[in-house]
């Protein structure tokens, strides 16, 4: 089971990533948002901040779907994110490991490609201690 300071740690271990001031968490990479707490829209009252639940950049609509349609325990999204490559993930449905793949998967998505050849270096310089978590 993931939480959000797996998700910090997890991030944060990737190069050249950016912790945006939020309630949540909230990451980015040259910019551009990869991870972040999910803003839950309630009628009649303010959004709500769900570090329980994590929006991940997936890259396109057959990626997002291939993840809905196997894993709806696991992924979801609503219709604010109708048309993005956006996905929320259920932290506490996934392993460290699980979590680190797709972490990995969208920073890899929107990091420019000089900076994915800085993960790619050769040296599996990506590989953040989450002993704390359930793998």
């Amino acid at each position: 089971m993931a939480d959000a300071d797996d998700v910090r740690q997890l991030a944060l271990a990737l190069p050249h990533v950016v912790e945006i001031d939020s309630e949540g968490f909230d990451f980015r990479v040259a910019g551009k948002g990869f991870v972040w707490s999910y803003p839950e829209r309630r009628p009649g009252t303010s959004r709500l901040i769900r570090t329980d639940i994590a929006v991940l950049y997936v890259g396109d609509e057959a990626e997002k779907q291939a993840l809905l349609l196997g894993e709806p325990g696991v992924f979801f999204t609503t219709p604010a994110y109708d048309g993005m490559p956006l996905v929320m993930l259920r932290l506490t449905q996934v392993s460290a490991d699980r979590l680190k793949e797709l972490v990995t998967d969208a920073w890899r998505m929107r990091a420019p490609d000089s900076l994915v050849g800085d993960l790619n270096d050769g040296t599996d310089s990506f590989s953040p201690d989450l002993s704390g978590a359930d793998q």
